[in-house]
């Protein structure tokens, strides 16, 4: 199995709650029924130390704990779906998922799964004409008490959960890691594109066999496959976007820009609709964007009058300012991949800074335009990237962010709290020139009034 194939089959199973839960059930009943094999008898010293009363008393406590379990995991499950619940209405609906990638929930379930089944295992291996296997209703007794602490945990672990600084917290390591993951460092130009490949023209269409989000691409098969064939492939998708059944997935075409026909065109063909994963959501795995998504999600719902949160919508925009900063030391933008004799064979197309910037500044400064604490935090966020400014791309970039802020704001905002907007502004021009004293002389940040 190549690395990609065990990151993707992995990613998957965190995504689905019910997977270890049934693995540690299989496994329980597995065990279970070995240890149903142990009667000793006559029961030697080590036997009655662990199960010191009769065949009725481990019964009886094999029922107790099967129905204390079932009792336990509703409660779980009660809990989880009340999560969901808020989380879905306050937050984002897009957070759902991180719930059910929740490793402390699938741990407690398993733990639950495999203490009702080896419970019910035991109960039915139960003989009052055989002798008593002893460490089935110790193994009960022990798994009894950890189910309760588990359960406990639990509890706490989820009204952790469904604090705001807790979620943001969560999404924000996750699109750090996929930032890691998806993009070379700023200073790496091993994926630069080459001049004569910078525009792709022409070649063999692949249109989408059906409709989805790109969850994944996988460069390192259309490399190995481009090789063979001695073709060049430009995917025309990323991950996060959404395509629909037949439009272009990208186009591939010979070393000197012919067309690719017969049975290399069909086994390219298959070869991308393989390396560009579908699914029906959108996934953390290479989308970072979807990452900073989430986080302006929470910004805006915190400041729509149902919720009047604006606080929580600064520190959203405090997540993303990290993220940023971590991005603009990344190497963004289409990416080419070549193959071992350092021939290109594939351009994926990508993000660039400015999507970025918009991404967060566009959505939380036209639904925060009137409230100056959000025009605020923004404009720390511009402040934090333009001091860590790698090229004159990403200054130009946060420079007009910086003016579609002033453009957008209230005219009816107060002159005092307007002014507090206008020098922030200021600093981040002062960042933007190196000037990093003046630009952040004053440290008051979300504590100052505005």
């Amino acid at each position: 199995m190549s690395a990609g194939t065990r990151s993707r089959f992995t990613w998957v199973l965190r995504a689905t709650l019910w997977f270890w839960p049934f693995l540690a059930a299989v496994v329980s009943l597995g065990v279970t029924i070995l240890l149903l094999t142990v009667r000793p008898d006559p029961s030697p010293a080590w036997a009655t130390w662990l199960w010191p009363s009769g065949t009725d008393a481990a019964m009886a406590l094999l029922q107790v704990v099967a129905g204390s379990i079932m009792t336990a995991t509703t409660l779980i499950f009660s809990l989880t779906v009340l999560a969901l619940q808020v989380a879905s209405q306050q937050f984002s609906p897009r957070l759902l998922r991180e719930f059910a990638r929740d490793r402390v929930t699938q741990t407690v379930l398993g733990i639950l799964m495999s203490t009702f089944v080896v419970s019910v295992t035991g109960l039915r291996g139960m003989d009052a004409e055989r002798p008593l296997p002893v460490l089935v209703p110790a193994l009960v007794f022990v798994m009894g008490l950890g189910s309760a602490g588990a359960l406990l945990f639990y509890v706490g672990h989820i009204v952790k959960s469904l604090r705001v600084d807790t979620m943001m917290l969560a999404v924000h390591q996750e699109a750090s890691r996929a930032a890691r993951q998806a993009y070379p460092e700023y200073e790496d130009h091993s994926r630069d594109l080459s001049s004569s490949l910078s525009s792709p023209k022409g070649g063999t269409l692949v249109m989408a066999a059906r409709s989805g989000f790109v969850k994944a691409v996988r460069p390192q098969v259309l490399v190995q496959a481009a090789t063979e064939s001695r073709v060049v492939v430009r995917v025309g998708v990323r991950p996060g976007d959404r395509v629909t059944v037949g439009t272009p997935l990208g186009s591939f075409s010979t070393d000197d820009g012919r067309d690719v026909t017969g049975p290399v065109a069909e086994q390219m063909s298959e070869a991308l609709a393989v390396a560009v994963e579908m699914g029906f959501e959108r996934t953390l795995e290479q989308d970072p964007a979807l990452g900073l998504r989430q986080l302006t999600d929470i910004a805006v719902k915190a400041i729509s009058p149902a919720i009047n949160d604006p606080i929580t919508a600064v520190h959203a925009v405090g997540h993303c300012a990290d993220l940023l900063v971590q991005l603009q030391g990344c190497k963004l933008g289409s990416q080419q991949h070549n193959d071992v004799h350092g021939t290109p064979r594939v351009i994926t197309p990508d993000r660039d800074h400015r999507y970025y910037l918009d991404l967060v500044c566009a959505p939380v400064r036209r639904f925060g335009c009137s409230e100056p604490l959000v025009l605020s935090a923004l404009l720390r966020l511009l402040r934090d990237c333009a001091i860590n400014v790698r090229d004159d791309t990403q200054g130009k970039g946060i420079r007009a962010q910086v003016g579609l802020i002033l453009d957008a704001m209230d005219p009816s905002m107060l002159p005092y709290d307007a002014d507090a907007v206008h020098d922030l502004a200021a600093r981040v021009d002062l960042a933007l020139q190196g000037n990093a004293d003046d630009a952040y002389r004053d440290r008051a940040g979300e504590t100052r009034s505005v």
